[in-house]
Formats: C-alpha cells, structure tokens, sequence
C-alpha cells in the first residue's frame, strides 16, 4: 500500500490523543487499518476490519480508502474515517444542505456554448432550503458540533 512521502518528510500524520478519545469513547474501536508503525506485510485496504474501525488514511489518494470503508459498512461494521476537507463543505453540511452528486459535468464554454471534456471530477450540488436557511448559524472553528436530541 503506497504511503507518499510529503514535502518535508514526513508520511504519517497522527491523530492527537484527545481527538482518538473522544471518538473511541463514542464508537469503542476495535480495529485501526492504518496503523502506526505499520508491520511491513499490513495492508488495511486488503485486512478484515473489526467490528469499529477507526480509519485515518493517507491523505493522498483516499478513493479506495472510501470504498473499503464502504464495503466495511455493508457488513454491519461500524467505521470512523477522518480526512481533511474545506471547512465550506462542513458549513454546508451542518445547515443541513442536501448533497447530489452530478457526476463529471462537461461545463459549456463561453464562447461558443460548446460543452467541454470535464473535469475528470464528481461535482456537487449543496442545496439548502428555506426551512434549513432558518436553522442555528454554522460553527467557525475546527470544533466538531452535535446536534442534542
């Protein structure tokens, strides 16, 4: 499983421990496939998974991460997985917006109206609907928010 190196030499990013806290005592991991040091002939892209899984991949190349994430799941596995993303996207999310996927959408120029090659990209649709513009203002800071019932 390839692990790049970054640019100034490191190739793993460790979870804080207060972070790995507060996840571990909501979801009781059982199992971490991106383990640290990772034994030479490890694989959690190709392991079995416990029955909890907390996933935090290579930041590089995260696709098949997600699919075995999602192949865990389907076999009533619950799984964590933590990667970086715009904080717009959260914002989006925690107003409550409605995500479609459109696929690779081939853009018209503007010249001639001409639709384009794509971008090779899923692109996003966040809709957000009146009832949800009304909600509590986004949180602004790194902090994950949850909802109290």
């Amino acid at each position: 499983m390839p692990y790049e190196v970054s640019s100034d030499g490191r190739h793993y990013w460790l979870t804080p421990p207060e972070l790995y806290a507060q996840l571990d005592a909501e979801f009781h991991f059982d199992t971490d496939p991106c383990p640290y040091p990772r034994p030479e002939t490890y694989d959690g892209l190709t392991a079995d998974w416990g029955r909890s899984s907390y996933v935090n991949p290579p930041f590089k190349g995260p696709t098949a991460w997600v699919r075995k994430c999602i192949a865990e799941s389907r076999q009533g596995k619950t799984v964590v997985m933590v990667f970086p993303v715009d904080k717009w996207v959260l914002m989006m999310i925690e107003a409550g917006a409605e995500i479609r996927n459109l696929r690779d959408v081939k853009w018209c120029a503007t010249e001639d109206g001409k639709p384009g090659k794509g971008t090779g990209r899923h692109i996003a649709a966040f809709v957000l609907r009146p009832a949800q513009a009304s909600g509590p203002e986004p949180a602004t800071d790194s902090q994950p928010t949850r909802k109290e019932p």
